[in-house]
């Protein structure tokens, strides 16, 4: 499908019409006058729409920072099947154009792609995919984003199924194949069409091998000398996602090494973005370092987590049971996803069988699979029921979330980034 007239009105914004050209896509302009005019001093957030909430909060947030807002969905959130959010890409771009007219924004709002490639969405792995299937189902999703209107796509071809367990995937395999999705992705943008679109390459996962400098570098000249011979300079990716020190399991951003990947980026026009930056324990030093993005999504349903759990602890308090806390487990339990972030101690072990802290982080984090299953959102409404006139249990949660996007926004010197933007971009023109 199209993008539709309504989808396309975040174009029309001052900013992007700027940014964007018949030959510049908006991003990679954008990154570029982060490169020209910006340098060490400001990083940009994408965020994770993992959820409605937290779409919207993220709205709030873009707003009251005056700053560009990119979304950054994966295959597991939004995609044709619905992920587990419940939206197409279609559907995700239409909440957030209702959500925009309705707040009356005026910020540019950037939809991007996350982690675009065979097996990194649950169902290529549970379905137990064949290549070629994973790969064609990663093309059409391409094809999708594309079509609802995405103005940045993640090539992520960095996992490799067939092969045997923590063994990387080689750098010449990810090469191949980031060509061929860059390539099929193109193709299909310009048969429909559609103007240019921005790219984002490599991961942050040592199973992809980039985490190893000299692989990364070898990444970047096989990938520049694939480009040009395919006659696709012009898709050169803005953003190459480095392995910067954080991870799931540790939250230190390594500024060093950050500057490090940087230089080797720069010379072909793009920045590092760095992914798992939840709960870092030093934001601040993104910017200093050069990074030019940076991605933020579980820390921000976590909250919501957290501040619907003060919820339900204030209706206990007023003697009422919306059961959102039950629906939740139950909900996370059947949903089998809380297998993934086993420790190998724990493989095999049934869910109750793990000691009650664990149970209670699987949960937290589980939550953002399952906001969209029926009885979780029964047993949340029956819990703003139960508070009218005691709490704006809505509003409490969106300003929950919104705390938490904010301290991004600061950290990566986004306040009022807009203006600053304008000041370069749109000029005041002398009168003659």
């Amino acid at each position: 499908m199209v993008a539709t007239d309504e989808s396309t009105s975040r174009n029309a914004h001052p900013l992007v019409q700027a940014l964007q050209d018949e030959k510049t896509p908006v991003v990679k302009a954008l990154v570029q006058t982060l490169t020209d005019h910006f340098e060490e001093q400001t990083c940009l957030l994408a965020i994770c729409p993992n959820s409605r909430a937290v779409t919207k909060a993220a709205l709030l947030a873009a707003q009251e920072a005056n700053a560009p807002l990119l979304f950054t969905s994966t295959l597991n959130q939004v995609d044709r099947d619905r992920g587990y959010t419940g939206w197409t890409h279609d559907d995700l771009i239409g909440f957030i154009d209702r959500k925009a007219d309705q707040l009356d924004l005026d910020v540019p709002i950037l939809p991007c792609l996350d982690h675009g490639g065979p097996w990194l969405k649950d169902r290529h792995v549970i379905e137990d995919y064949t290549y070629e299937e994973a790969m064609s189902a990663v093309k059409r999703s391409l094809e999708s984003c594309i079509d609802a209107g995405y103005e940045l796509l993640h090539i992520d071809p960095t996992v490799d199924q067939r092969q045997p367990d923590r063994e990387p995937t080689s750098i010449d395999w990810v090469v191949e194949h980031t060509l061929e999705l860059i390539e099929h992705a193109e193709a299909y943008r310009r048969g429909q069409g559609h103007p240019p679109i921005s790219y984002e390459v490599g991961t942050e996962e040592v199973h992809g091998g980039l985490a190893d400098r000299d692989k990364f570098e070898r990444f970047l000249e096989g990938l520049d000398a694939g480009l040009r011979e395919r006659g696709l300079d012009d898709a050169w990716p803005c953003f190459v996602v480095g392995k910067v020190g954080t991870d799931l399991d540790t939250s230190y951003f390594e500024p060093d090494t950050a500057r490090d990947l940087t230089t080797r980026t720069k010379p072909y026009g793009a920045l590092v973005k760095g992914h798992y930056t939840d709960y870092v324990d030093n934001p601040d030093d993104y910017p200093l370092a050069g990074m030019g993005g940076a991605n933020v999504g579980p820390e921000f349903t976590e909250e919501e987590y957290k501040a619907l759990m003060d919820l339900v602890d204030l209706e206990h308090k007023i003697g009422k049971t919306s059961g959102l806390k039950k629906a939740l487990r139950e909900a996370v339990v059947e949903s089998g996803r809380w297998k993934k972030w086993l420790h190998a101690d724990e493989e095999g072990r049934a869910f109750n069988e793990l000691d009650e802290e664990r149970q209670n982080w699987l949960i937290r984090t589980g939550s953002r699979y399952v906001w969209s299953d029926r009885e979780v959102s029964t047993a949340r409404a029956r819990l703003y029921e139960n508070l009218d006139g005691y709490r704006d249990a809505e509003g409490y949660v969106l300003w929950r979330i919104k705390q938490a996007m904010m301290k991004y926004y600061h950290a990566f010197n986004l306040i009022d980034f807009n203006s600053r933007l304008e000041r370069v971009l749109l000029p005041t023109q002398e009168p003659a």
